[in-house]
C-alpha cells in the first residue's frame, strides 16, 4: 500500500518517520545544534545545496523535519516550516511576504495576539490593514486596493465561534492575484481543510490540540513548496522562528493520538451543547455544530464537525460568569485550549482583554461570555460539574 493510500489515523502513527541504523520504534529525538561533515569538500557541498543533509537546527533538524513530514500527511500539504509557537506560526506566515507600501485585509475576529500583528505590528513598517466583518464577503470586495496583498482569517473564530466561508474568501483572493491565510486551529486538520476549500497558507498552534495534553509550545504553517520557497525559507532562516527538537517529538507523540482524541472531545462538545441550549442559566449558547448556530448551513458544508470549543453566555455579566467558573470542580481555569483537561476562561478579562470595549461588543465579547474547551473526561462528569456550577448562580 503507497503511503499516499493511508487513511489520515495511519498517516498520524508512521507519516514522516525516519529511523537511524538503529532502528528505533519511536522518533529518534535528535537534540543538537549543528552537524559534522566528512571533509571540507562535503560542507562546502552541503551549504551550497548541492548535497542532502543537515546544517544546522535553525535551519532544519531531523526530529523536526519527521513532525513537518507528518503534518504534511495530515492536511495534504506539499510543504510546512514547523515553529516555536502558534504565533511564531501566525507572524512569519504573514511577515514574511509583505513589505512597506502593502495592504493586507483580515476578519476582524482574531486572536488579541493575531489582532495585535495586524493591526499594530506591521503598520509599524508600513504595510496597512484593514479589519472587516469576515461572514460578509461584500465587506471583503470592499476593503480591497490595488496594493492588498494578504488575506487573512480564522474560522471558526475565537473565541465566539464565528465562521468565514474559507472558498468565497479564497475565490477573491484569487481574482486579485492576493494570498490567503487561514488559522485553522480551532477546527484542527482533521475537522478541516483550508487548503481544500482553495487556502494557500493554513497555520497552527500545535499549542493546542496536537500537543493536546498541556506540554510544550509549537506551531506550523503548511502550504505549496513553491510559496514556502519563495516567500518564507529565507525569512524563517535568518529570524529563527524554529521549533526546538524536544518540543517536535512531543508533538509527533501527540499527532499519534490526535484523531482519538478530537473524536471524543467533538462528541463531548455536542452533548454539552444540546444541554446547555437548554438551560435557563444560559442565555446563548455558541457552537458550530449545533442546528441553533446562526451559520450552522456554512459549519455543515466546511467543517467535518462542530469542535471541541463552546462558547455561552450567562446573565449577570462578569460577576455571573466569575461564580460560575469559581463554582467548577472538574473543569479547571486556564486560557489555553485542545487540552485533553476540560478548560474554561472569561474572553473579557483573558485572551481579548486588550481590545476596547467597542471592539469587544462589535465581536459578541460580552462579560458574561465564557469559553469552553471540552476535555476527555466522561460527558455524565462534566454534565454533573457544569449543572452544579450553574446551581449556583
Amino acid at each position: 500500500m503507497s503511503r499516499n493510500d493511508w487513511k489520515a489515523a495511519t498517516k498520524l502513527v508512521h507519516g514522516g518517520t525516519t529511523r537511524s541504523s538503529h532502528g528505533e520504534t519511536s522518533e529518534a529525538l535528535y537534540l543538537t545544534q549543528g552537524f559534522v561533515y566528512d571533509s571540507a569538500e562535503s560542507a562546502e557541498a552541503r551549504f551550497a545545496g548541492d548535497e542532502p543533509g543537515f546544517v544546522y537546527s535553525r535551519y532544519a533538524n531531523p526530529t523536526v523535519a519527521m513532525f513537518e513530514q507528518r503534518m504534511c500527511d495530515m492536511e495534504g500539504a506539499e510543504a510546512c516550516l514547523a515553529t516555536a509557537s502558534g504565533m511564531g506560526a501566525v507572524s512569519a506566515a504573514l511577515l514574511c511576504q509583505v513589505q512597506a507600501g502593502d495592504h493586507v485585509v483580515a476578519a476582524r475576529a482574531l486572536f488579541g495576539s493575531c489582532r495585535y500583528v495586524v493591526e499594530k505590528l506591521m503598520p509599524q513598517f508600513g504595510v496597512a490593514s484593514t479589519l472587516v466583518d469576515g461572514k460578509d464577503i461584500e465587506a471583503w470586495k470592499a476593503a480591497i486596493r490595488p496594493e492588498t496583498k494578504v488575506l487573512f482569517l480564522e474560522s471558526p473564530t475565537n473565541p465566539t465561534l464565528e465562521l468565514v466561508d474559507i472558498a468565497a474568501v479564497a475565490q477573491l483572493a484569487n481574482e486579485i492575484g492576493a494570498t490567503l491565510v487561514v488559522d485553522n486551529v480551532f477546527a484542527t486538520p482533521l475537522l478541516q481543510k483550508p487548503l481544500d476549500l482553495g487556502a494557500h497558507v493554513v497555520v497552527y498552534s500545535a499549542t493546542k490540540h496536537i500537543d493536546g495534553q498541556g506540554r510544550c509550545l509549537g506551531g506550523a504553517i503548511l502550504s505549496s513548496a513553491d510559496w514556502i520557497d519563495e516567500n518564507l525559507y529565507d525569512y524563517f532562516r535568518h529570524t529563527g522562528p524554529s521549533l526546538s527538537p524536544f518540543n517536535a517529538w512531543v508533538l509527533l507523540k501527540g499527532l499519534e493520538t490526535l484523531p482519538l482524541r478530537v473524536r471524543q472531545q467533538t462528541s463531548n462538545a455536542e452533548a454539552l451543547a444540546e444541554h446547555l441550549v437548554q438551560h435557563r442559566r444560559v442565555s446563548r449558547l455558541l457552537y458550530p455544530g449545533h442546528p441553533s448556530h446562526p451559520q450552522a448551513i456554512l459549519a455543515k458544508q466546511q467543517m467535518q464537525g462542530g469542535s471541541t470549543l463552546i462558547a455561552f453566555e450567562l446573565e449577570g455579566g462578569k460577576d455571573a460568569a466569575f461564580a460560575f467558573e469559581n463554582a467548577l470542580d472538574l473543569v479547571r481555569i486556564s486560557n489555553n485550549l485542545g487540552d485533553a483537561k476540560s478548560l474554561i476562561t472569561h474572553p473579557a478579562t483573558t485572551t481579548h482583554k486588550n481590545l476596547t470595549q467597542e471592539d469587544r461588543d462589535a465581536l459578541g465579547i460580552s462579560s458574561g461570555l465564557v469559553r469552553l474547551s471540552v476535555g476527555l473526561e466522561d460527558v455524565d462528569d462534566l454534565l454533573s460539574d457544569i449543572d452544579q456550577a450553574l446551581a449556583h448562580l
